[in-house]
């Protein structure tokens, strides 16, 4: 086994640097729906909306960035180009969403897709002993499943 700089087996951290990569593509996804939502939501419920939608994509913006950076601490080139994203994402893409309801529901399936992963990272790290990926999924992880929580209380459904 060879071990990186961090102390980490070198194997195990390209596998979740790939797999970072991926929920990168998947944030950068989340992150161009919240915009669009953002800027296109309508009735009213768009004051409350609009102010939340700017909240909820500020937030992606920066765990983009942790990701990103989190790649390259693990040795690693993160993806930066909209191609990559597109190809690897799978987080739906809301065009032309307007609606209030269909809106929080793009949220809320993308949420969900983005915890799938980062229950799978979550695994990976743990198993790698790579306690910066661990800790950084469980954060991202307990965040988001409030905001899954938040939406579907707006939308009057339970989780």
């Amino acid at each position: 086994m060879t071990l990186n700089i961090l102390g980490l087996d070198t194997n195990k951290t390209k596998d979740i640097a790939k797999d970072l990569n991926g929920l990168l593509a998947n944030f950068q996804t989340y992150y161009q729906n919240l915009r669009g939502i953002h800027w296109n939501i309508r009735g009213k419920n768009f004051f409350d909306l609009h102010v939340k939608f700017e909240e909820l994509y500020t937030d992606a913006n920066i765990k983009v960035d942790e990701l990103a950076e989190r790649v390259l601490t693990l040795g690693e080139t993160p993806l930066h180009t909209f191609d990559d994203y597109l190809k690897t994402a799978k987080v739906p893409v809301g065009k032309n969403v307007s609606k209030d309801v269909d809106a929080v529901q793009l949220i809320v399936s993308s949420l969900t897709e983005l915890l799938k992963l980062e229950r799978q990272i979550l695994i990976k790290s743990g198993d790698a002993n790579d306690e910066g990926t661990n800790s950084m999924m469980s954060d991202f992880i307990t965040q988001q499943e409030k905001t899954v929580w938040m939406m579907n209380a707006w939308l009057g459904e339970s989780v």
